[in-house]
């Protein structure tokens, strides 16, 4: 039998992966160990062929946008990371029908970008979001009043049996910072947007407005996965770490954030370890002080 690059690359109909990839170059907090085998395909087919391999051998595999929720340990992946991120990103916007389809591995920022140039609005919330729309729609993501639900048709996806459905967002069970597509096991192709005829000077005003706000409340000149913790009900998580005295709470290399407590930075030299300790520390002082139990919104691999 063929080695698993090999059969990868014949999978991808491409030579798109690599073995022994350090993750530190494919997440936003800048840490991860190797994965086995690193995969970029260039078309959604070369994306299906890998998953159909992945799933026929019983291999391990996850797949990824550009890391910005995502937590690698140390030791690595034992198994694909399959990246759809800048390769797998055509998008397409229909003026006339007040539509944007685009495939998984586009940027939300990209595509709010898009929809403002084109006129149409209801993607403002979106355009500051550094995440793909695939990852969008599998954690029914969202930010100042706006979530994907909202303006999502329909989504693209590869089932376990291999084959390419549309689903209509009406059976996605989207809810907060969460889908229908983890639990069946669904691989997002791609996916549908409606938004709405409306002002472009006023789309660019509200998304300058979110920049800035974003710019002045959030630690984006440090590696980090962004918001690090789920809203529980009735609080905000920041305001329950920062009242429980953890500001600029450090293990190791990761720190609670000093600017929004929300955040868990990675100071530089952090390790995963670092900071799925300071995670722990912080759940177990907010659980002591006020009985919440706050819940990672951070994909943990490895």
């Amino acid at each position: 039998m063929a080695d698993m690059l090999t059969m990868l690359r014949e999978a991808a109909q491409e030579d798109c992966v690599r073995e022994q990839e350090s993750m530190k170059k494919h997440t936003t907090f800048r840490i991860g160990g190797p994965t086995d085998y690193f995969a970029a395909p260039t078309t959604v087919e070369g994306v299906c062929g890998i998953v159909r391999l992945c799933r026929r051998l019983g291999y391990p595999f996850t797949v990824i946008g550009n890391g910005s929720n995502l937590l690698v340990s140390d030791q690595g992946y034992r198994g694909v990371m399959l990246q759809l991120y800048k390769n797998v990103s055509k998008i397409t916007v229909d003026r006339d029908s007040c539509g944007i389809s685009a495939e998984a591995g586009a940027m939300l920022s990209v595509i709010a970008k898009r929809a403002m140039e084109a006129g149409l609005t209801g993607l403002e919330f979106a355009s500051g979001i550094p995440g793909t729309l695939g990852g969008a729609v599998v954690m029914n993501a969202g930010a100042y009043g706006g979530e994907m639900k909202d303006v999502l048709v329909s989504a693209t996806v590869l089932t376990v049996e291999g084959e390419i459905c549309e689903i209509p967002a009406s059976e996605l069970a989207l809810g907060y910072r969460r889908s229908a597509v983890p639990g069946n096991s669904w691989i997002v192709l791609g996916a549908a947007l409606a938004l709405r005829e409306g002002d472009q000077k006023q789309i660019r005003n509200r998304m300058e407005e979110l920049k800035a706000q974003r710019i002045s409340k959030q630690p984006l000149d440090v590696p980090s996965a962004g918001s690090t913790f789920k809203r529980p009900e009735g609080y905000f998580a920041g305001k329950l770490i920062m009242d429980a005295g953890l500001r600029g709470y450090r293990v190791g290399g990761a720190q609670v954030s000093e600017k929004h407590c929300g955040f868990v930075v990675n100071c530089g030299d952090a390790t995963a370890a670092d900071v799925r300790q300071l995670i722990a520390d912080v759940q177990e002082r907010v659980r002591e002080r006020f009985g919440v139990t706050l819940e990672p919104e951070i994909k943990m691999i490895g």
